[in-house]
């Protein structure tokens, strides 16, 4: 007789299920596993079906008591947000995972696939998986209706410029199109003197606030009014209006400096030109090109005014221009303009060219004037100036011409012109003949200043051919390099995009397949109809 010296293998004991006398192991229940699910549901009470409200226009969900918050499709706080739906029955049971399920973007579905456990009978864990079916129900939401209700607002910022000019307001248009500053408003109106902008909160209104006196020289008043309160709750409904005033000074004025601003600015002449209006005043002494930047606090501490409306530039002739070389300084003179050279001129006006009458003056345009130019002036020696610092000024410290800019052909710049700007969309009065001339001169100005340019978005116009920087009479133009594409997806463009893709999958590029088939989804069109590549093709390869 053999002894075995290994132990004998022990195999668990096993029993009958109750229920279908299955051989099972051991467990509290005494009954399998099927059994156990046909007769326990541990999702019973835990909706299988819920609706989620969802605002179109702001793409915010709806999450209780009253508020709504911006979620991305799969994201971590979407999935949040379906949980809290079902929180009250899903506290019966311990939650051990949740995960989405794709479903199409555009299917007004959200599934959610869970998985649960319970203590069921005599202390056996059950672990099921289920999907819950969430409905996208369509909802607008308060910010929305108030939006869509157009006269409904918290907030106003009245910008206001006494001038009769509006090169100011084209520039600081630009601005909050490149900054995207309009993105918040309710509505945008446009009045004689200036626009209104319209907020839901006082917030967003604070906001453009900040970003005016960040732009432009202003000053700005606030003021509310009280529309309703709650004394139980102690809440208080307030409409807040902000008045913005801007310097009344446009570029090309010409102004006249009180002496004691005219000395603190280094000595310079009193008789200025502004060649600049940005977040300063840029002046210039068409008698030494001494230049100074005036900002909105001293401004508003010493104020002057436009000598001239813009319509008494007068046009004049250039009869003889020679630069001057050697200028003396005087002591304590502040920055001299490099872009600019000093020259002495003799102009006749165009309307009296049956006379021998002309004049004699200093201007900062000598590097731009010469003999036989057309040039745009001020005839101050003929003018009736009302004015408290030319009043108190010697008779031949006022210059009796003071030029502006030299002058081009209009029709032809217009003609020529190859590139545009984008608007503001607001409710705007008529446009009389009088807003579109302002308009074509602060076009004229961006095409002669580069450094006011550089600060907006200009766009090509692909109507008109790309020809030279300059035209044969010299006209500043703007580059192609400075100007950007305007973005048009269209179906055509779409098309080219898709068969240039499949130009590269029949070269054994097989990391073009997915991108290919992804822009098929986008434009909603087979391959088949847009290139020669089959779809079966592109699927094989995905």
């Amino acid at each position: 007789m053999e002894y075995l010296t290994e132990a004998a293998e022990r195999s668990p004991g096993r029993i009958l299920c109750c229920e279908c006398g299955v051989p099972i192991s051991p467990n509290p229940a005494n009954i399998c596993v099927a059994c156990l699910r046909s007769k326990v549901d541990i999702s019973q009470g835990i909706p299988k079906q819920v609706s989620i409200s969802f605002c179109k226009q702001c793409q915010r969900y709806f999450q209780p008591p009253g508020t709504w918050i911006q979620c991305a499709l799969e994201s971590r706080e979407l999935l949040a947000l379906c949980l809290k739906k079902i929180k009250a029955p899903l506290s019966k049971v311990r939650l051990v995972d949740a995960s989405f399920v794709w479903t199409e973007p555009h299917s007004k579905r959200l599934k959610v696939k869970l998985t649960v456990q319970k203590e069921v009978m005599n202390g056996a864990i059950l672990q099921q998986v289920f999907v819950v079916d969430y409905v996208v129900q369509s909802q607008m939401c308060g910010d929305c209706h108030r939006v869509e209700a157009k006269d409904f607002w918290k907030a106003v910022v009245q910008v206001r410029q006494k001038t009769l000019h509006k090169k100011t307001f084209y520039y600081l248009e630009q601005l909050i199109l490149k900054y995207g500053m309009h993105q918040n408003t309710l509505r945008i109106k446009e009045i004689h003197d200036g626009l209104d902008f319209y907020y839901s909160s006082k917030q967003h209104a604070q906001k453009m606030i900040e970003f005016l006196q960040c732009t432009v020289p202003c000053r700005c008043k606030a003021s509310q009014r009280l529309i309703s309160q709650d004394i139980h709750s102690n809440t208080y409904n307030y409409k807040s209006t902000f008045s913005v005033e801007i310097v009344p000074i446009c570029k090309d004025n010409v102004v006249c400096l009180s002496p004691r601003l005219a000395q603190s600015l280094g000595n310079m002449s009193q008789i200025c030109v502004c060649i600049r209006v940005t977040s300063a005043v840029h002046l210039i002494d068409p008698n030494t090109l001494q230049v100074a930047d005036i900002d909105g606090s001293t401004f508003w501490s010493h104020p002057f005014n436009s000598l001239c409306h813009p319509k008494q530039l007068e046009e004049f002739i250039v009869m003889d221009c020679s630069i001057v070389r050697d200028l003396k300084r005087s002591a304590g003179a502040g920055m001299i303009s490099k872009k600019h050279t000093l020259g002495e001129v003799w102009v006749q006006k165009t309307s009296e060219m049956n006379t021998d009458k002309q004049y004699f003056c200093r201007t900062h345009l000598g590097h731009l004037l010469n003999p036989g130019d057309l040039v745009l002036g001020f005839d101050l020696a003929n003018c009736n100036l009302n004015d408290e610092h030319v009043n108190k000024m010697n008779a031949d410290r006022v210059p009796d011409v003071v030029l502006i800019k030299k002058s081009y052909d209009r029709t032809k710049r217009q003609r020529r012109r190859n590139w545009k700007l984008k608007e503001l969309a607001r409710d705007r009065e008529n446009m009389d003949t009088d807003d579109e001339r302002q308009y074509q001169d602060f076009l004229e100005d961006l095409e002669e200043d580069e450094a006011i340019r550089k600060n907006i978005n200009i766009y090509r116009d692909p109507a008109i051919p790309v020809e030279s920087d300059t035209d044969d009479e010299g006209a500043p133009r703007i580059s192609l390099a400075e100007m950007l594409e305007d973005l048009h997806i269209s179906q055509d463009a779409t098309v080219e995009v898709v068969a240039i893709l499949c130009e590269f999958s029949r070269c054994s590029s097989e990391m073009f397949a997915p991108i290919l088939f992804f822009v098929c989804f986008i434009t909603e069109n087979s391959c088949s109809q847009m290139c020669v590549l089959p779809k079966s093709d592109v699927m094989n390869k995905v």
